[in-house]
């Protein structure tokens, strides 16, 4: 497992081991000595995951304080552009966002720091996504923003959101609180 960064404090490609054979494949998608030995404090206390047909787009999701917490994702099957904006109003790069492709072909994870909104757009169907996350789900703390308000190209004419995602508030409108 190696641990790219990038130019979001905080954010990293996850180029997670892997091991093939006549049987097959093996992933390792998390370990704990890697995450310490490159100074990413993590600790999973709940994980999920999500199955999205193509087109379908999630987010962009987080927790409020004090529910916030680190996210760290991968893709078992298909594919998927996974989006972060910043909401930590004293960083370099506030209110930006950052994309990479994730999928069971380029085996890479993103890790999310506090702070972040998350989202992304399944690039194939039946794709599945895996969260795994630093804090438990609270109702309250549970909130968003609108998808289409990062000046992010989505590349999508028809996009499949839940009727929560459409109700999040613009990003222009969030008044942070991280």
């Amino acid at each position: 497992m190696t641990v790219d960064k990038t130019d979001f404090e905080g954010v990293y490609i996850i180029n997670n081991f892997v091991a093939e054979d006549e049987r097959g494949t093996f992933v390792k998608t998390f370990n704990v000595q890697d995450f310490i030995n490159n100074k990413l404090n993590f600790e999973i206390r709940e994980s999920y995951y999500s199955i999205s047909q193509k087109d379908v787009i999630r987010g962009m999701h987080f927790q409020l304080p004090p529910s916030d917490h680190e996210k760290l994702v991968y893709v078992p099957r298909g594919s998927i552009l996974d989006v972060v904006v910043d909401l930590r109003k004293k960083s370099s790069t506030y209110k930006k966002f950052i994309s990479i492709e994730l999928s069971a072909e380029n085996r890479k994870s993103i890790f999310i720091p506090k702070g972040f909104a998350h989202g992304f757009k399944a690039l194939e169907n039946n794709t599945i996504t895996v969260y795994n996350v630093g804090t438990e789900y609270d109702t309250l703390s549970d909130s968003g923003i609108s998808y289409n308000s990062l000046g992010f190209d989505w590349d999508v004419h028809d996009p499949i959101l839940s009727k929560r995602d459409l109700e999040f508030l613009k990003l222009n409108e969030f008044n942070s609180p991280f």
